[in-house]
């Protein structure tokens, strides 16, 4: 099951929501081209994500990490 296309999806969707949320308490609202890159993240990016987010001290941490570890720019 773990592997199955849907269980992954939904995995993704909720680590999405969850760091989201983390984001927009720790910084306020996020601007939605940086959410919507986040948005199409991996769950191991996510999860790398959501442990390099604790160093982070503004949004351009955020956006140098996005910038270092996706494709798109």
């Amino acid at each position: 099951m773990q592997e199955s296309v849907i269980y992954q999806d939904i995995l993704q969707k909720g680590e999405f929501r969850f760091f989201t949320r983390m984001l927009n308490r720790r910084f306020g609202e996020i601007d939605s081209s940086i959410i919507e890159r986040i948005r199409v993240l991996s769950t191991e990016q996510l999860e790398t994500l959501g442990e390099e987010f604790l160093s982070f001290s503004n949004v351009s941490d955020l956006v140098a990490w996005l910038e270092e570890n996706t494709s798109s720019s």
